[in-house]
């Protein structure tokens, strides 16, 4: 079986986990507040600037028999490069705090995530990587555009509030291709097991993530991406 079938089939109940998360089905009936979309915001920011420092690992550990995938890679971090900056500007177009948020403490979920990240490329194998790549993108092509759609309508906040949103989502359309593409050559069982174990984890940190969200200790630690900017 294809990888990515494999994938798709032996997480189904991991996914479901995270698109269960209420704040998720509040987004997609435009019932989320401004200071609920910064602080995903917030979060999000927190992660996707740890994607080129992963990056960089990943291609640092390939094994030699791997050496096919350095050219992806390098494809890849070209493209992810700068994109939390997009989520900093959607903060400070959405009303929120720019600077604050960059200095903001992530939530523990959010950390537990980036960690456990780090530790599947550092410490176990780093084609697992590629498990939270289909998580993450996939996941973005599933709900972003959609999602942007519908607190934007909620909430009037200006086009330029959505940039990460919607361009993730466009951008994600072309990378869910090539990780099906790269699962494709991916043949070796312990590397399969691999993406196959970093997916399921990611699915559910990613849903904490998500089920964090407006709680206290999620607060206290985004709260000063959202005030206003001066």
């Amino acid at each position: 079986m294809h990888l990515y079938e494999r994938l798709k089939a032996e997480t189904a109940s991991d996914r479901q986990y995270l698109l269960s998360a209420p704040v998720i089905q509040r987004a997609l009936h435009g019932e989320v507040t401004r200071e609920l979309y910064v602080e995903f915001l917030t979060q999000a920011y927190h992660h996707v600037r740890h994607t080129v420092p992963l990056l960089m690992a990943v291609g640092a550990r390939l094994p030699e028999r791997h050496e096919w995938l350095r050219e992806s890679i390098l494809h890849y971090l070209d493209e992810e490069h700068g994109h939390e900056q997009w989520i900093l500007n959607d903060i400070a177009h959405a009303g929120g705090d720019r600077g604050g948020a960059a200095a903001s403490q992530p939530s523990l979920a959010t950390e537990a995530m980036v960690a456990y990240a780090y530790d599947t490329v550092m410490r176990r194998n780093p084609l697992g990587f590629f498990g939270m790549v289909h998580v993450l993108e996939g996941t973005s092509v599933a709900l972003a555009l959609e999602a942007a759609d519908r607190i934007q309508a909620a909430l009037a906040l200006p086009t330029n509030a959505f940039s990460y949103l919607r361009s993730h989502g466009e951008l994600d359309r072309q990378h869910v291709g090539d990780l099906e593409a790269i699962l494709g050559r991916i043949e070796a069982e312990d590397d399969r097991r691999a993406v196959i174990g970093c997916a399921r984890g990611i699915f559910w940190l990613y849903g904490n993530l998500f089920r964090m969200l407006g709680t206290a200790q999620a607060d206290a630690a985004a709260s000063p991406s959202l005030r206003r900017s001066a």
